[in-house]
């Protein structure tokens, strides 16, 4: 099943609301999906530090102070701070640089995200007692996305959880599945792209984080996911600043968009949506098949 939301701030003075807006539109989603969760927020200002490179690494045993020193004579100072299960790693260098440098020391991490602006949390268990445990309604920021799995294509892992934020800044989550995956995985890989788990979607992220790769904008790329992929989806896919929504031909799975003066969500059901401040006056609608609905900060 999986439930998607996703909140877009328009008004800088909700920044600070960003993580308390972001838990409760994550918990209504619960029933939807309580075998794991995960998150990607967007300028909280000590998970990703501002001029920094941040990257949020999974399946790694040292302590932040061990891997902050093995990674300081590759990259000088580097910060390490601990989420629950996630370590959020920074410094002063490119995050595609940084990147590199934790996947050479620390070859079997699982890269949750990485980017100047994003910080990526995800793990096994129910969203309610995630959430708690990443403190997330504490967070800042000018954007968030989440989601709340209900497990059909692989296992149930961090790596199998969402968001899947395999680009730069790059995050994409998926209710439903694509039927023809595992031809556009060979395709994908027979060009030289890894991917870390057997999930369905991350095939998904790999395509539109390939296309973006290669010139596109967000709106062409979803555009030329769904002429490529068969299966039923609803689609969110974020960038640093920017949030889109598509969903497949028929519109199996659902969606609604709500949209103020202040903000713009997503979520896979008005529910998510009900708490957010001015939502009793906001433009409210179901999104129509294949069209793909973009916003930009």
């Amino acid at each position: 099943m999986c439930g998607i939301v996703g909140l877009h701030l328009r008004n800088p003075e909700l920044y600070p609301r960003l993580g308390e807006l972001l838990t409760g539109m994550l918990c209504e989603m619960s029933d939807r999906g309580s075998d794991s969760a995960g998150v990607a927020v967007y300028g909280d200002p000590q998970w990703s530090p501002r001029g920094k490179g941040t990257v949020s690494v999974l399946d790694v045993e040292d302590s932040p102070e061990q891997m902050a020193a093995a990674l300081h004579a590759a990259l000088g100072e580097v910060s390490v701070h601990r989420v629950d299960e996630t370590l959020l790693v920074s410094a002063d260098v490119a995050a595609e640089t940084l990147h590199a440098a934790i996947t050479a020391h620390y070859p079997h991490a699982l890269i949750a995200g990485f980017g100047a602006n994003v910080a990526v949390l995800k793990g096994v268990g129910h969203p309610r007692a995630l959430t708690e445990a990443w403190g997330l309604s504490h967070a800042q920021g000018w954007q968030g996305v989440g989601h709340t799995r209900m497990a059909t294509e692989s296992a149930v892992i961090p790596a199998g959880a969402h968001p899947y934020a395999v680009g730069p800044d790059q995050c994409l989550v998926h209710n439903g599945s694509f039927a023809n995956h595992a031809t556009i995985r060979r395709d994908l890989k027979a060009a030289g792209i890894t991917f870390d788990s057997e999930n369905d979607t991350e095939v998904g992220a790999r395509f539109v984080a390939d296309q973006l790769a290669h010139g596109r904008d967000v709106e062409s790329a979803l555009k030329e996911l769904c002429a490529t992929f068969d299966g039923f989806y609803t689609l969110l896919v974020s960038n640093n600043d920017s949030f889109a929504v598509v969903r497949d031909a028929i519109a199996c799975k659902p969606a609604v968009i709500a949209e103020t003066d202040d903000w713009v969500a997503m979520g896979s059901e008005y529910r998510a949506l009900a708490g957010l401040p001015g939502v009793e006056k906001a433009a409210i609608w179901e999104p129509e098949p294949e069209v793909v609905y973009a916003w930009t900060r």
